[in-house]
């Protein structure tokens, strides 16, 4: 399979196997009125099978979002066919609007102007709670 090269753009690598679509999904890419290629299952050395999304245009993205869905994932900015920048997103510490409290009783329930704010309570299993209720966030 050939997918054409980028001139200026951005692509997201190392994204685990099927997330793909998860992550089109939180950085509504749908709404880009660019080329956006998604490659599923591609090999990888390191991973085994891996998802990459090309864009080809130079666009805002919410490192939180990529560094929530795995911070393995990388993004390349490339500029005029060649990579200038490699960006490792980190496990955010907070995520506001990515994901929404499940516990009917929460407060955003209610009030649905509220932002979903959830922060980070255990880096290692990468847990994050709600600051409203404690609900822990459930993936």
């Amino acid at each position: 399979m050939i997918i054409g090269t980028i001139t200026d753009g951005i692509v997201i690598d190392h994204i685990p196997a099927g997330r793909a679509m998860e992550l089109y999904g939180y950085l509504q890419l749908d709404k880009l009125d660019c080329e956006v290629a998604l490659i599923k299952n591609a090999s990888s050395e390191k991973y085994g099978r891996k998802d990459i999304i090309k864009i080809n245009q130079l666009i805002d993205l919410d490192l939180d979002v990529l560094g929530y869905i795995d911070p393995h994932i990388t993004v390349d900015i490339i500029q005029e066919g060649k990579r200038v920048e490699k960006k490792h997103p980190a496990l955010p510490e907070e995520l506001v609007n990515v994901i929404r409290c499940k516990n009917p009783r929460c407060i955003t329930t209610i009030e649905q102007e509220l932002p979903q704010i959830f922060k980070l309570t255990d880096r290692e299993r990468r847990v994050y709670r709600c600051v409203y209720c404690e609900t822990k966030e459930s993936r």
